[in-house]
Order: structure tokens, then sequence, then C-alpha cells
């Protein structure tokens, strides 16, 4: 829920681009005016580099003073090294001085050794040489630094000779040198401007994935609505991806991908000007990572290598989810368990808000309202028809003494403190304790209240809200503190608000005497860390966590929901490209309130979000309680809208579940852009209205309100409309087509070459686990055909580990002339096979028409008999591009291999 008053978004983004176009202004001119700039740089003094030239060191040293933003480092201390062939890793901090950088406990990291001596010194007034080159023979990147006065360093491939990152400065512009100093750094990097396309750097609620050429990007936690355009948000992910147009020269092809992470925990400004990227931030070190791809999905596999791979999520949370902030009792929400049931509409998970509270103390129940036996009885009842339950939790911990949490986390000593005394700040119960999740001792008082709230009400997951942190208060700064009022002002909240702008101040003090001003945007990383391992030994199942606010590596333990967005058609449009993000930032798990949380949403709104929504990985319905009712059963319309879409979501649950494990296991998001399987199709890079689930499945939703027809963009192959399979659309290159898209349709279309496993549709996702398989091949003439399932009990705590139970089934197709050959291959079978899984039916679509087609005749090719009820049957429409042919009957067990021949039957005459 939000913790501010929404300005009226006109007011808001008026004021606010105009702020934006003076901050850049005064960014433009600022390092150059006289005595107002900020730094002229550094120059080599000396450099060592290894034998092998995997790394190099090199001393900096500051070539004249500035004392804006506060004094220069005069030394520092430059590391660059290849961690793998495709990651490297750049490193520069104060030589005499350690500071302030991410602890490796915090995100576990490969462990660079920093030498420094280690080799004879380049004295570089003795023996000048241009250039120092880091080039593993095995990658496709070579770093290079410059001697230049001020000096740079430069990333680019070994290939094609494509610059991806230069910091090389304009000795006309200081706005391009390095400018090191204890609370402001400085550092840019040049790009194409013309064949660079960025996306990345969150979290902010943007029009466009693309980022946008003259924006600005500034990350610090904070309790902001999303429903607000181009400011901090939740979370921060200083993390970008590039993909580059092909060169004029024809060396760099188009769809070439790199990404860039900057592993920093401090407040900072980014500004992207289009032809540079400039990062302005007011803390720790410069540990830059750059990733070499060559491809998207390669960028977030070495990725999320690095910051750790997704969390696997349980497999009932890919049903549908309903919430609102107000339900007003125990009664209120069995009525809208019961709504569901009747409209049958699936329902997965119900959740509460903070009114099941009591005086929204953290770990209570309402004894009103929400009073323990009954919350017992209804939870017990949910468990019994297969569903579950989610509640939510505030870090927030009430000043009482009568609360047992209070009185436990002041007896472990667990509270964030200024002064040394705990920090007091006000959130929903009034004055709090924040626990400090940098200190050890706090996980085990944090699973201690978890287990015996659970033991009280067997919860499923938890809800971690307001984790920014937010806080309802401003307190007053320090006098003469640099940390509450740094010299440097980032664009907070848009309009230069104070960093301790309603949240803990920043010279609070966490545990190891680290300050919030450097572990800020750390906090709910930490927390959803704490309750991850609490869930894990308290359950023994694989946890469920939805966080709000994030940071890198926060894919290891959660999801993520795009936070406080609003009941209007530009919410709707904007939750494409802010799922899209948290996809490249290794949070793949991520969904919005659907039908928009803030003011009253509309049948046709609601209407069309569900449509939408039902493809997000995360679906869940949520609402502010200052709003109209929007349970899908309310609208007849939207109930049959929410009955179809989300049968086909249920049906669609094994691919679901089968992405998660892919994006375990690699990283791959589970919602793409387009690029992602189309990186050479350049109209892709610019598409903010369409996404790929995995590679083949497109989603192509009507986000403005009257329409009743969209224009989609289709790469080159044939599509085929998951709805109706005999409707298609082939596009020989990548074209825009017009499609239908009355009231109660969305358009949902699979590419030929793909092969997906189905189920059948179901109230819940046991019973849809239930179902007979379905085995859907999208046929290509001129490529291979693949896909794959993935199968276990849906919460063992590990994913696919070796020597756990599971099953995985990759699927292979070809066409070889009139024959088309589908076989499969297993993977530990023996789960698959002691769950009676069967293959009941198989799909082909995109089978050609000819006037010589009389027929089809299916056998198998490993040597095994059809079953003898087996039937093969065509269904043709007249108008229909392609056929389909369905075989029906199979009974094939998914844990045992097959092949199975489709031949075309022709006729000797037309």
């Amino acid at each position: 829920m939000p913790l501010t008053t929404r300005l009226p978004k006109t007011m808001f983004t008026l004021q606010q681009n105009l702020f934006l176009f003076f901050f850049i202004l005064s960014f433009s001119y600022s390092v150059v005016l006289g005595d107002g700039t900020v730094g002229y740089g550094y120059k080599l003094k000396s450099v060592s580099v290894d034998s092998n030239h995997k790394w190099l060191t090199a001393d900096l040293a500051l070539i004249r003073k500035s004392s804006v933003y506060g004094p220069d480092i005069q030394n520092l201390n430059l590391f660059a090294s290849f961690e793998t062939s495709n990651r490297l890793r750049i490193r520069i901090t104060d030589s005499g001085n350690e500071r302030w950088e991410i602890p490796q406990p915090i995100i576990p990291r490969q462990q660079s050794q920093f030498p420094h001596r280690s080799l004879p010194e380049d004295q570089i007034q003795q023996k000048p040489k241009q250039n120092y080159f880091v080039s593993d023979p095995t990658s496709d990147l070579i770093f290079t630094l410059h001697n230049t006065t001020p000096f740079g360093f430069s990333v680019t491939r070994r290939s094609s000779g494509d610059t991806l990152f230069d910091t090389s400065p304009d000795a006309s512009d200081s706005g391009t040198f390095l400018v090191f100093k204890e609370q402001y750094i400085q550092l840019s990097s040049s790009l194409p401007k013309n064949r660079s396309s960025l996306y990345g750097l969150g979290e902010h609620t943007k029009k466009s994935f693309k980022l946008q050429h003259n924006d600005a990007f500034t990350l610090w936690n904070a309790d902001l609505a999303s429903a607000n355009l181009d400011v901090n948000l939740y979370g921060s992910h200083p993390f970008y991806m590039d993909i580059r147009s092909a060169s004029a020269d024809g060396r760099v092809a188009a769809g070439m991908t790199h990404g860039v992470a900057l592993l920093n925990s401090n407040g900072m400004d980014i500004v992207y000007g289009g032809d540079r990227l400039t990062y302005k931030v007011i803390g720790g070190v410069i540990d830059f990572y750059v990733f070499g791809g060559p491809l998207p999905h390669n960028v977030i596999e070495q990725y999320t290598e690095l910051i750790g791979r997704p969390a696997p999520m349980p497999y009932w949370s890919f049903g549908f989810h309903q919430c609102r902030y107000g339900y007003k009792n125990v009664s209120d929400v069995e009525g809208v368990v019961a709504g569901y049931a009747k409209a049958r509409i699936p329902l997965e998970v119900m959740w509460t808000d903070i009114d099941y509270m009591d005086a929204y103390k953290d770990f209570t129940l309402d004894p009103i309202n929400f009073p323990k036996d009954q919350m017992k009885k209804f939870v017990d009842k949910l468990h019994q028809n297969d569903q579950k339950y989610v509640v939510i939790i505030d870090p927030g911990i009430s000043v009482n003494s009568t609360y047992g949490t209070y009185i436990r986390g002041m007896q472990a000593d667990i509270f964030i403190k200024r002064d040394g005394v705990p920090y007091l700040g006000e959130v929903w119960p009034g004055p709090v304790y924040f626990p400090d999740f940098v200190n050890p001792l706090t996980e085990a008082f944090w699973a201690g209240e978890i287990k015996m709230f659970r033991d009280i009400l067997p919860i499923d997951g938890l809800w971690l809200d307001m984790n920014e942190l937010s806080n309802f208060i401003t307190s007053p700064g320090k006098p003469n503190s640099t940390l509450d009022d740094p010299p440097y002002k980032i664009n907070n909240q848009g309009i230069q608000r104070p960093i301790n702008n309603r949240t803990v101040p920043a010279t609070a003090v966490h545990f190891g005497n680290l300050t919030e001003y450097n572990v800020h945007n750390l906090y709910g990383l930490l927390e959803c860390k704490a309750t991850h391992a609490a869930l894990t030994n308290v359950t023994g199942k694989r946890p469920f966590i939805l966080s709000r606010s994030t940071f890198i590596s926060s894919g290891k333990y959660a999801a993520h929901w795009t936070g406080d967005n609003a009941a209007t058609w530009e919410d709707l449009a904007y939750t494409i490209p802010s799922i899209l993000n948290f996809g490249l930032f290794g949070i793949p798990m991520v969904g919005a309130d659907i039908c928009g949380f803030s003011g009253n949403t509309t049948e046709e709104l609601c209407q069309r979000w569900i449509q939408l929504g039902a493809f997000y990985p995360f679906a869940r319905d949520h609402s502010a309680i200052d709003t109209i009712r929007q349970e899908l059963y309310l609208w007849d319309s939207v109930a049959a809208t929410a009955r179809k879409v989300l049968g086909l979501r249920y049906r669609l649950l094994p691919y679901f579940y089968t992405l998660m494990y892919e994006a375990h296991k690699k990283g791959t998001p589970i919602a793409r852009p387009l690029f992602f399987t189309f990186p050479q199709d350049i109209h892709t890079y610019q598409i903010n209205s369409q996404f790929l689930l995995g590679k083949g499945v497109m989603v192509s939703p009507v986000l403005k309100s009257g329409a009743v027809s969209v224009d989609a963009y289709f790469p080159t192959g044939n599509w085929f409309d998951l709805f109706n399979y005999s409707n298609s659309v082939s596009a020989d290159s990548g074209k825009v087509f017009t499609l239908d898209a009355p009231r109660d349709h969305i358009n949902v279309h699979v590419r030929e070459s793909n092969i997906i496993a189905m189920q059948g549709e179901a109230a819940t996702t046991k019973a849809a686990r239930e179902t007979p398989f379905q085995i859907l091949v999208a046929v290509s003439k001129t490529e291979n055909m693949s896909g794959e399932v993935f199968l276990d009990d849906g919460e063992e705590v590990e994913m696919g580990q070796e020597g756990g139970t599971w099953s995985l089934v990759r699927f292979y197709g070809a066409s070889l002339g009139d024959r088309i050959v589908v076989r499969s291959e297993v993977e530990n079978g023996e789960f698959a096979l002691s769950q009676n899984w069967m293959i009941d039916k198989v799909t082909f679509v995109g089978l050609e028409t000819t006037g010589r087609v009389k027929g089809y005749e299916l056998t198998t090719t490993d040597g095994t008999d059809l079953h003898a009820d087996t039937i093969l049957r065509t269904k043709y429409e007249e108008a229909a591009k392609f056929q389909v042919v369905e075989i029906l009957n199979l009974r094939q067990p998914v844990g045992k291999e097959f092949s199975l021949q489709l031949t075309t039957l022709k006729s000797l005459y037309l």
C-alpha cells in the first residue's frame, strides 16, 4: 500500500520533467565552468601486467584538485581481471584507505586477489606506453588501459573491434574525466549513439522498455508509488544490457549484446545522453563487471552466474492469486473464495493485507475481525481444497512493552540504532523499531517469530512490504553530517529530496558499525535472505516470498511485484516494460497488480488487464482500501474473460514451470523481450507492448480503451493462435499485422519450431497436474523443432539438483520431406513414471494444405506399437492456411521415450 498521497499524475509529471530538464542541463554545464569544475581526472603513475595478460593493476595519481563535492582522493588503484572467459571485472578504489563495498556474505562472489607490486612496475615516466592490454585468449573481450592525460580505459571485442565500454576522456569536457572523492564518484562511458540500444537501470516506471536518450536514472530505494513515472522506486539495479545494431563496415552483426553491472549499493544518478552514460555515485567503490554475451540470453546467464541464479518458485505460485487492502473480516475473505468458486474462475492463493493484524503488529491476528480460531478453520479449508494462503509482513516492529515480538527483539538487541539506541520510526502500528538484518542474530530472531506465527496459522508464503525502508516520518539530520546531507544531491523522488526523506536516516548504524548511508539499498535484499532461510527451515519446502524492495541478487530469494500502480490504461501499458526489466535483473517471477491498485478500475480496463495479467509470470489481482471492489467475478464480462485466459494459463502451467526451471538453472527470464529470440531483427528493439513467454509464445495485448483490434509485430515465421490453432499469421520478414481483438479476446501465438507440453484446465494447480498431458507441435519446414518439460513435486526445496526426485523430458522434431518425426529424450524418467503421467494427445499445427494431400498416416519409429484405440484426426477449416492434425488416445507415458512419425499421404493427381 502507498505511504505517500500520490500527486495528480499530470502535475507530478510536469513538475518532475521540468526538474529533470534542469537537472541534466545543470549536469552538462556544472562540470565545465571554471571553479565549478567537479574534477580534473587522474594520470597513470605505474602499471603492472600479468605475464599471461589475464590481469592488470595500475596506480593512478590526481592531476589537479577540486573542492566541488569535497576533496579528491589523491591516489587510486585500478585492477582489471578476467574472472571467466565472458566476465571482465574492473575495480577502482582508494589505494591508501579501505572503503565501503558490499560485504562478501551479502552477495557472495569470486574474491579476486588484488595484486599490487607483484610484478616489476612499468614506471610511466621511464617507460611510457600508449596502451596496456588485458586479453584472455579464450575471451572475445579485450581491456585496454590508455596512457592519456587524463587516463581512460576501454573494453572492446576481439572478433569485431566494436567498443563496448569506453571511458576515454574528451579533453575539452571534464565531465568525461574520472572523479573520485569521499562521497562523490563520477565515471563516464561513451556509446555509439545510433547503434546502441540500452535496457535496465531500475527500478523505475517507464513508458519505454528501451532507455531513451537524455534521461536520468536515480537509484535510491524509496516508497514511491509505481504509478509515478521516471522516479526512483522500491529497488536498485545498476545493470544494463546493450544490444547493438549492425555497423556500417559490416564487422558488427545486429544483435551482438553485452551487459554492464556496477556492484555498488550507494545512492546514485546515472545520466544517459544517448552517446554517453555517466555514473554519479555518492560512495563506495567503482566495481564494474562487463559480460561479453554475445547474445541477450548469454548476458543474463553470465550476470546471474555472478549474482546468483533465481530461486525456484513452488508450482502452486503459478496459479492465480487474489488480494485486497481492505478486506473487513474472515467472512469477507471467505466470501471472496466462494465468489471465485461460484463463478468457476480458478483461484489458487488467497491473500490478506495488513487488515488481518492486531493493530497492524507483525505476527498477530486481529482478535475481533480475524480471530485465531476462525482463521485457522479458514486456512485449513483452503488447504483441504488444495488452495494456499499468504499474508503481508512489514519490517517495522511496534514499540509496545506488551508485544512479544518487540520484547524478544529488545532482548536479542537486533534493532537498527542511532546515537547508541534503537532508531524510532513510525509506520502502520505507530512508533516502531526496525530489525537490523545485517546483524547475524537477526536471522535467528526473525526465524523464531515466523515459526511461532506459523504454528498458530499455517501460512504458505510471506509478502514483504515497506522494506525500502519506508518510514512515515523524516528524522532531522545531525548537524554538519555529510551522511545525512551529502555534498552531492542525487535526484531523489525526481526533485532532489533529501536522502533521509521518509526512511531511516543515513547516520543510523547497523551491526559492525555500518551506516544506513551505505547499507540502505540492501535492506530489502537482506530481509528476503533471512525470510527465505526461515521459511525453508520451518516448512522444509520451497519458500514463496514476494518482496517490494529489491537489489542485485534479490532473485535468489524472492519474487517481486511492481508495487502501487494505478487503475489507468497508461499503467496497464507500463507493466510490460517493468516486468521485462525485472527479467533482466535476475528476478523472473514478477507481476503487476491486475486491474490496478489505486483508483477505481472499470469493467473494460479490468477485462483487458486480466487478459494481459493472465500471462504475467506472477498473476495477482490487488487493490487499495479506498477503491471499488475488483474481484474478477463482479462483472459477467470480466468473469467470462477470466475463465478463458486463466484456462489457457492453467493449460500452460507445465510450460511456465519449465521456464522457471530454465530460469533457476540459467537465469533466463520467463517473460522476455522479443529480441531474446530474434536479436538480429532490429525492429524488436523498440517494442514495448508485446513480450514472449519463453522463446516461442508471444503475447500481444490490447492496451487502449475502446480498441477492438491490435497492431502487433510478428518476427519472421509462422505463428499460430493458441486459442484457435486454425488461425495463423505468417511473416516472411518481420511485419506489423492488425489483428482482431474483440473485448473478450487477447492474441497469444506460438511460433513454428516450438514443441509445448500442456495439461488440462482446472480450478487449482493440483487438479490441473492430475490431467493428461497434451503435446503441441508447431511444425516448421525450415527449422528443427524442440521443447522440454520439467517435472517434480512442485515444492522440493531444490529444483533439479543431482540426486533429486524429478524428470526432464526433451522433445525434438524434424520435417523430412513428407514425414514429420517427433521424439522424446527422458532424463530421470522414474519420477514421471511414478506419477502415472500420460500423454493423451499430440496436436500438429502448421501442416501445409495442398490439393494433393489426401490424408496422414501415423507410425512409430522405435519399434513400439500404437494403442489400439489411438485416433488420428484432421481438422481443416476452409479459410485456414494450415491444417491441424490431432493424435487422440495416445496413452504414452511421459516418463518413457517415444518416437512418432506423421507421414503426409498425397494423391497422384490434383
